[in-house]
């Protein structure tokens, strides 16, 4: 190829005159490609490289009136909770051509209002957000700026946003179920912060309704709140176990704070499980590389992402209000928890 232009930036025009097509096939290839052959895609895509040509991203906003970026606020970006969720968000937005703009709020309410209104300023077609419990009046603004929002990580049929995510309280139940079925009674919580946070609130609520069930008093079952963060499951853990009556199972809000209080039980010189089984939630990396192993609830976090973004497009480019999907959670039994019958008897 000669590679010859007029301009100092090279243009549409310049690629097509490159790969010998239209500027149409040029624009299709780049915009939908699926709706041409492979020799001609090739054909333009090595034009495009050859030329450093970048699409005029200002010229395509103006004549689709979007801006084919989407924003998603989640609450951290310190650990692994929504990394593989986001993850596989972003790589289907890449496939439908936008852009995905992150932002992380560290939990705190009154953030999360702010960079919804930047990324509602900065053009955003639509926004992901997580879980539903926030002011009204950001509902009230989302609405009367009539901007696309979807929620993930908790599913909840009266939900104030579509969503696509879990039922966290049946999941957390569930876990429970599995706890006491194994002979565990002496059940204690690390829990996140409920204030503030949907998600943290119904999995706690997810334990006492099974306690409950079971003929047992919720309030026997000690509670700690805390930040997710591996050195505060960890203190959790030891102020627990310096309880006078201590539990033989730690039930924790996610698989951080599980992680923690596991670290903490070998510094004390605890076996785990044989001393105190310990439970977490999500299912990321860090619950496999663990010895032992740990219980959690597996989260589908890849389906999510994906079913995310199909949604939220669904509803940016067909101005729809959005459908709720419920996905399912399962539980993953591995070394971390132990039947209580199992356990030494001066355990």
């Amino acid at each position: 190829m000669n590679v010859t232009t007029d301009h100092a930036t090279p243009t549409l025009d310049d690629v097509a005159r490159e790969a010998g097509v239209s500027t149409a096939t040029v624009s299709r290839c780049l915009n939908t490609s699926d709706l041409v052959s492979k020799k001609t895609r090739d054909k333009v895509m090595s034009a495009v490289e050859l030329l450093g040509y970048t699409p005029n991203f200002g010229a395509r906003a103006m004549a689709a009136k979007r801006t084919f970026t989407i924003g998603a606020i989640i609450p951290t970006m310190e650990n692994a909770i929504f990394a593989r969720g986001l993850q596989a968000f972003q790589e289907r937005l890449h496939e439908k051509g936008y852009t995905l703009l992150v932002s992380s709020t560290a939990y705190r309410p009154e953030l999360e209002a702010e960079q919804i209104r930047s990324l509602v300023s900065r053009g955003a077609d639509g926004l992901l957000l997580i879980g539903y419990e926030r002011d009204d009046a950001v509902y009230k603004y989302l609405e009367r700026r009539r901007v696309p929002t979807l929620a993930a990580w908790a599913f909840s049929d009266d939900s104030p946003l579509p969503s696509v995510g879990f039922d966290n309280q049946a999941s957390m139940l569930e876990l429970c179920n599995t706890v006491l079925a194994m002979g565990h009674t002496e059940i204690a919580v690390i829990s996140g912060i409920v204030e503030g946070n949907d998600r943290a609130a119904k999995r706690l609520e997810g334990i006492r309704d099974s306690l409950r069930a079971h003929g047992i008093d919720p309030d026997r079952a000690p509670v700690i709140e805390t930040s997710y963060e591996i050195e505060n499951g960890a203190k959790a853990f030891e102020k627990l176990m310096q309880a006078p009556a201590r539990p033989t199972a730690v039930m924790c809000g996610n698989d951080v704070l599980a992680v923690g209080a596991m670290q903490r039980a070998r510094e004390m010189g605890m076996d785990v499980p044989d001393d105190v089984s310990i439970t977490g939630f999500d299912d990321i990396e860090l619950a496999t590389i663990v010895t032992p192993q740990l219980t959690t609830v597996h989260v589908p976090h890849r389906q999510m992402g994906r079913l995310a973004a199909d949604e939220l497009i669904r509803m940016v480019e067909k101005d729809s209000i959005g459908e709720s999907s419920q996905l399912q959670s399962s539980l993953r039994l591995r070394g971390s928890l132990k039947a209580l019958d199992d356990l030494p008897a001066n355990g």
